[in-house]
Order: structure tokens, then C-alpha cells, then sequence
């Protein structure tokens, strides 16, 4: 059972919760631009995951087969607690190391970009994480945690941490000395000096405390929240490569060959001394500071939100339904999303040719209805081929009127 998977629903709701305690409390944590752009990174991420689950899942595998020391049961209830405390522990050095080496922040510094901080910033996460992270896990096979309990109880870890994504809860007395909280997640989630790289507990924050990594919230220092190394963009797909985008860019430039391999496995901020000469990177003023915002018309914003949801829906029904898809299946619809996210992330950003790719992204779906039901995606079906024009044509006009409106309101 994927407990992912039935937990969707209940994400959403408890989003659509926690706007409703924003109004009642007079504050505003969510800006449409920045929500859309973090839950595009979750769809994203879900999607490419089924495309790329089998390397963590082979090498778990491979490793508990081969390499496991116990042969520990998945029917005794400690198997199953000495496998959630021990995966914990495994995803506290994988998290640290994410923040500490350039090669893994370059994967996980798409879930901090965000200057927000609510719950759609949960579901913020990398597309590209599965190249390495699964390194991390593989002493729990050495141990022998059966594959059912090690997923299960990985599911329930990534569960416990949705709900600490929001500011509406303070902190919890001695709750707070054992476990992963919202205050103490919020100071992970700065940019400050002074929390800077701390508190990478996923479920129990007693590994901050063993290991020096843990950083109370102030209440004399407020969070500031986001990357030193702004994103700038509202784009899923830009922020997946952002860093590794920079990261080649040093090594390309750098002279020596040494720097250029040694760069992606320095810590975190590393950068050839030639390089960072000649190319100075400019850290924002926290005194100063000011989120990214891009104006857009509220009916333009509302377009891009209906469309989104398409993309949840579609998202959805490729989760739903991957064990009965082809590759090939899964490939084409995850092409689906990742182009339409990208191209709502360049309206979302105003771009002056963001019309002439939402008129392409439309126009797509008449090649998608071809070829959809001939790799199995779903059905041949008339009504899927008029359902999915339809969308199209009402999507055109839709766009029409809004644009038509902003143009108007501009002369």
C-alpha cells in the first residue's frame, strides 16, 4: 500500500486549513505564485520518482541480499521500531550531508528556495535526489530491515515531516527536546547566520542534539526564509537545475583540472579561488531583504491556477495507475507534466514569450490524444479525444479573455 499516495487528499486539505487560519488570524503565508511554484516541484518530483524509484529500490535489494549481517523479521513489532528510529538516524546524515556538500545541496536546495513557509512548502522536493541519497540507506540492509518495513517506514517518516511546514503552531515545551517541531523546523528553513545549516532531524531532533546541530528558534532573531543563493523564479523545472547549472558553470571556468572534479564534493558555498575572483556571487542583505515577486494580473493568476490543477490531476492519475503503465506510458506522461509546469512557471514569471508557449503547450495536446492510447497511457476513447479538445479550446478562449482584459486595463 502507498501510503503516499492515500495521504494526498489529506495534504490539501490541510493546506486549504491552514489558509483558512491565515484569513481568521488576519496574516498572509501563501502567495499564489510561490504555493503553485512549490507543489509544482511535488508533482514533478512524485512523477519522476516513478521513473527513477527502481535505483534505490535495486540497490536496497541488492545490498540486503547480498550484504546483510541479520535476517531481521517484518512480523516482530521491534523490527519495526528499531527500523524507524534507525532510518531517522540515516536520513539526519543524509539531510546534513545535503546541506554540507555541493553535489547533494545542488538535489536538495529545492525544497528551501521557497520565502515562504507554510504547508505547500512540504511538498516541495527535488527531482534529482534519488542519484545519490540512496547511498545513505543502504546500512539498514547491512542490518537486514526487510524492503516492506524499510519503504513503510520511510513513508511514515516523510508523513511525520508535512505537518511541521507551518508558523500557526508555537513551540511545545519538551516536545521540542525530542522531536522534529514546527519552531525548530522553521529555523532550519532560514537563511540567517544564525540558524544557518542546523536541525536536519527528520522525525526525532535528538540526533541535532548528540551531534551539535541543533539551533533553538529565537524569538530576538526572526526567520528570514529562503537560499542565500536566491531562486528568483516561480519555474520546477529551473529549480531542479539551478545549482547544478552554477556548479557547472564554476567548473567549466575553472582552471585546474583538480578544481574542476573536486568542486562538486567540496562543502557547500566552495568555489575555486580563480573562479569566485572573476566571478563574484552576491549574497542578498538579510536587512534589506525582499521576496521575489513577479506582478501578474489576478485573472491571469487564476488561469494558471485551474491549469495547474490539471497537472495535479494528471500527476494523480499516473500515481494511481503505475503499476499498469508501460515505461514508455510513464515516460510520455511525465513529459506531459514537466513541460506544462514549466510552461505555467514562465507565465507565472510574466515572460514576454509566455503566450506563444501556452499556445504550443495547448497545441500538444493534440499530438498527446494520438499518441496517448498507443502506448496505453489510457484508453482510445472519443470522449477522452473530445474531452481533452475541449479542454484545449476552452483553455484558448479563457486566455483570450484575460489577456484581452490586461491589455485593456493597460491602455
Amino acid at each position: 500500500m502507498d501510503l503516499i499516495l492515500y495521504a494526498v487528499p489529506f495534504f490539501f486539505v490541510l493546506i486549504a486549513l491552514e489558509l483558512l487560519v491565515d484569513r481568521w488570524r488576519g496574516v498572509s503565508n501563501y502567495r499564489v505564485a510561490d504555493a503553485i511554484n512549490s507543489i509544482s516541484t511535488g508533482v514533478l518530483s512524485t512523477t519522476t520518482g516513478l521513473l527513477t524509484k527502481g535505483v534505490g529500490l535495486l540497490s536496497y535489494a541488492f545490498a540486503l541480499k547480498h550484504l546483510a549481517l541479520f535476517e531481521l523479521s517484518a512480523d516482530s513489532v521491534w523490527t519495526w521500531v528499531f527500523a524507524f528510529v534507525f532510518y531517522d538516524f540515516c536520513y539526519y546524515w543524509l539531510h546534513r550531508m545535503g546541506h554540507e556538500r555541493n553535489i547533494l545541496w545542488a538535489a536538495h536546495s529545492v525544497h528551501h528556495q521557497s520565502e515562504d513557509y507554510n504547508l505547500s512548502t512540504a511538498l516541495r522536493q527535488t527531482s534529482t535526489g534519488f542519484l545519490l541519497s540512496w547511498i545513505f540507506y543502504l546500512p539498514m540492509a547491512v542490518f537486514g530491515v526487510p524492503l516492506l518495513v524499510f519503504l513503510s517506514v520511510a513513508a511514515l517518516n516523510l508523513l511525520y515531516q508535512f505537518w511541521v511546514h507551518t508558523r500557526h503552531i508555537p513551540k511545545l515545551g519538551w516536545f521540542e527536546w525530542f522531536f522534529v517541531t514546527p519552531s525548530n523546523h522553521r529555523a532550519h528553513h532560514a537563511q540567517n547566520t544564525l540558524y544557518m545549516d542546523r536541525n536536519y532531524g527528520g522525525v526525532f531532533i535528538i540526533w541535532d542534539r548528540l551531534f551539535g546541530s541543533f539551533q533553538e528558534e529565537d524569538d530576538n532573531e526572526p526567520v528570514i526564509f529562503g537560499v542565500t543563493a536566491p531562486l528568483a523564479s516561480w519555474n520546477p523545472v529551473w529549480a531542479n537545475l539551478q545549482f547544478y547549472a552554477q556548479l557547472w558553470a564554476d567548473a567549466r571556468r575553472a582552471a585546474s583540472p583538480w578544481d574542476k572534479l573536486r568542486i562538486w564534493f567540496m562543502r557547500t558555498g566552495w568555489r575555486p579561488a580563480d573562479v569566485a575572483a572573476k566571478y563574484p556571487l552576491n549574497k542578498p542583505d538579510l536587512t534589506r531583504f525582499r521576496k521575489f515577486e513577479v506582478p501578474l494580473d489576478g485573472r491571469l493568476q487564476f488561469y494558471v491556477l485551474l491549469q495547474f490543477c490539471v497537472y495535479i490531476a494528471l500527476g494523480s492519475y499516473l500515481m494511481n495507475l503505475q503499476a499498469n503503465l508501460s515505461v514508455t506510458a510513464l515516460l510520455l506522461g511525465w513529459g506531459a507534466v514537466a513541460f506544462g509546469l514549466f510552461v505555467l512557471g514562465v507565465a507565472l514569471e510574466n515572460r514576454p514569450w509566455a503566450l506563444t508557449l501556452e499556445l504550443v503547450r495547448l497545441a500538444s495536446n493534440l499530438p498527446l490524444a494520438w499518441l496517448a492510447p498507443m502506448v496505453g497511457l489510457w484508453p482510445v476513447s472519443a470522449a477522452g479525444w473530445i474531452g481533452l479538445l475541449s479542454y484545449s479550446l476552452l483553455s484558448v478562449v479563457g486566455l483570450y479573455c484575460c489577456r484581452n482584459r490586461v491589455t485593456r486595463l493597460a491602455s
